[in-house]
């Protein structure tokens, strides 16, 4: 069993600023951080190494903490989805920069704050440009869009709409990708849309140091799409 290394760190070591609000829609289950980590959450977190080890590098301001301290309330269960979840977010046949506009989409859809800011970051690093995030806010006709990359767009509106891409759009996403790839945008859809209900239900808190939406990018989310 993969553990995650030991640190000396304590519940004391948490700072205070933890305990403040910084999303819009209010706590409801407590995050467990790594100083409360125990055999089971260490476990769970083995299903992800590459975000468990990324929270302890950086804890404690490491981003993404509090949604997976919230699954890790329920071991058992959070490892069975990060199972699927490293998959989805690492071993996918699709590229990180498509991986990315597709969850942008989707969090943006759902209206999940905590996702989306912690996905822009992710997007920015995957060499998702500004304009393109801004275009991911307004759909799949705005201006400017790569043509294959509106049609990205567009079967995470059908899916989310009707929780199926239309044939026409499965047609023009199958000049680019094969089943594999068709599978994998499907499920990256479904995964991270779990993930907006489950960071909104539960009442994720940004970390410290991620900046949240500002208010008129939040109005345009709550009225989205």
């Amino acid at each position: 069993m993969a553990r995650a290394p030991a640190h000396a760190w304590t519940s004391a070591s948490v700072p205070s600023s933890f305990d403040v609000m910084h999303d819009s829609l209010p706590a409801r289950v407590s995050t467990l951080l790594p100083p409360d980590w125990d055999d089971a959450a260490r476990d769970a977190m083995s299903a992800f190494p590459s975000g468990r080890d990324f929270v302890l590098t950086n804890f404690p301001n490491a981003r993404g903490m509090h949604g997976l301290g919230v699954m890790l309330r329920h071991p058992a269960l959070a490892k069975a989805f990060l199972t699927f979840n490293n998959h989805v977010a690492i071993k996918s046949s699709l590229s990180r920069r498509v991986r990315e506009l597709l969850i942008l989409r989707i969090s943006w859809l759902r209206r999940s704050e905590y996702e989306f800011v912690q996905h822009v970051v992710l997007a920015r690093n995957a060499g998702v440009s500004d304009a393109d995030i801004e275009r991911v806010q307004r759909g799949p006709d705005a201006p400017g869009w790569d043509a294959f990359d509106a049609e990205l767009v567009r079967a995470v509106d059908e899916l989310h709409a009707d929780a199926r891409i239309s044939d026409t759009t499965w047609q023009r996403l199958s000049v680019q990708y094969g089943l594999t790839e068709l599978m994998d945008l499907l499920f990256t859809v479904g995964c991270y849309e779990v993930l907006a209900m489950v960071f909104k239900t539960f009442g994720a808190q940004l970390e410290p140091g991620v900046t949240a939406l500002d208010e008129s990018t939040r109005a345009r989310m709550q009225g989205a799409p």
